[in-house]
């Protein structure tokens, strides 16, 4: 009989869900509990398993959009699974190839020398006429930089010449040059919610933004001295990441306004800190969330990243993986950003931006000294976080990671660094 297998419930709040891909196809046999689907809902990704073990048909399509409970596929779990044919271990010995049959070389004998490799004029993957061939080679263009206008796509002279004669001249996406055309693509319910949750975000707070700077110096300092013994104690590598995780939970702790967020006419206050990291991923932004940072070493944090990195990567964060948080960290500084103003992440009422580290001149004990520094900003919500609470608790994030020995409360901070947790 046929299995229908459709699509779980994976919130109390989520209707509909978008099929992203298809592990397996109709046709194929499938073992039980195996992954057959990838969907996706307004908050993350999931995968379909089997019920049973049988043969796959496929109900819908990539790319459309299911409501909970849609059959999405069927298993005939009747009928029989395939028989897989082993491969021959050894060839019989009238089917060995010739070259296989001629006699090994002797070592002893002279070999003559292998030719020298030729030169290559061009690339060989390129279409192109031998002048046009030639005059890549010796000029060293691109192929790519070149628009083909011979027949089927052939490079001529001219194309190479005009492409030398006007450098950056470029189209887009593969079009040809001075081309108008524009391409319509669908929205993902990750992308809707986005949109949806940044304009509410903006709408409804009352966003201020305080900035400050910081000198990376005494933490790069720690990472480069201890960072291969944090490994080999840890299975982990040091990051930026927790030092600005444990300084904010320090900081969340000595000003709870910035860890709490309004319901309706009260103020909710936590007194833990789960601690959102944004994460940039092919399909959008998401911040999985880190439990109880207050309570975790600096290699739990380390761990922690390391793994929500990986699901978001993989596209394997669940819904409890996003549920929650009190306060949010960002860093635009892996791709280069000096300075911004990040969007709190609802309902929480703060967030922290961490940017690029660069080396500038500074002021030290009355001496110009270059250091590598950063710019951090946090953005609040004016209605419950006051300007002396944003203030201080970034300038106690400042303190704590100017001096990261403040970080750990022991009396031998780098040998509470290195210990296991």
């Amino acid at each position: 009989m046929a299995i229908d297998i459709k699509v779980p419930t994976v919130g109390e709040s989520i209707s509909e869900v978008t099929l992203l891909k298809w592990i397996k196809n109709t046709g194929e046999y499938v073992e039980r509990d195996e992954v057959i689907a990838e969907l996706e809902s307004e908050k993350a990704t999931f995968e379909v398993n089997a019920e049973k073990a049988g043969v796959l048909t496929t109900n819908a399509t990539e790319g459309d959009t299911l409501n909970i409970g849609d059959v999405i596929a069927t298993i005939d779990d009747t009928a029989a699974k395939p028989v897989e044919i082993p491969r021959a271990e050894q060839a019989p010995a009238d089917k060995v190839p010739d070259e296989a049959k001629k006699p090994a070389p002797d070592p002893d004998k002279a070999q003559p020398a292998a030719p020298p490799p030729a030169k290559e004029t061009a690339p060989t993957n390129v279409k192109a006429t031998p002048v046009a061939s030639a005059i890549i080679a010796d000029k060293g263009v691109n192929p790519k930089d070149v628009t083909p206008s011979g027949f089927s796509g052939k490079i001529l002279k001219e194309d190479v010449l005009s492409a030398l004669a006007n450098p950056g001249r470029r189209s887009f996406n593969g079009s040809e040059l001075f081309s108008r055309s524009e391409r319509a693509q669908k929205m993902t319910n990750l992308r809707k919610t986005i949109s949806r949750r940044l304009v509410e975000s903006k709408n409804t707070t009352a966003m201020l933004t305080t900035f400050n700077e910081v000198n990376m110096k005494p933490i790069m300092d720690i990472r480069a001295k201890y960072k291969d013994k944090f490994k080999e104690a840890h299975g982990v590598g040091l990051g930026f990441m927790s030092f600005f995780a444990k300084a904010c939970a320090i900081a969340l702790a000595e000003w709870p306004s910035v860890n709490a967020y309004i319901d309706g006419d009260q103020i909710i206050f936590h007194d833990y800190a789960d601690i959102s990291i944004a994460v940039s991923t092919p399909r959008g932004l998401t911040v999985p969330v880190i439990r109880n940072v207050e309570s975790l070493s600096m290699a739990g944090v380390e761990k922690a990243v390391l793994d929500l990195a990986k699901k978001a990567r993989d596209s394997k964060l669940t819904a409890e993986d996003l549920t929650g948080g009190t306060f949010t960290i960002t860093n635009g500084g892996v791709f280069g950003s000096l300075i911004s103003t990040p969007i709190i992440n609802l309902p929480q009422s703060a967030i922290l931006g961490m940017h690029n580290i660069v080396e500038r001149p500074i002021a030290e004990n009355g001496q110009v000294v270059i250091r590598p520094m950063m710019y951090i900003a946090l953005s609040y919500d004016h209605r419950i976080v006051d300007g002396r609470e944003s203030v201080s608790f970034l300038v106690r994030v400042k303190e704590l990671l100017e001096n990261p020995a403040l970080l750990l409360i022991q009396q031998d901070p780098i040998k509470a660094l290195l210990e296991l947790s």
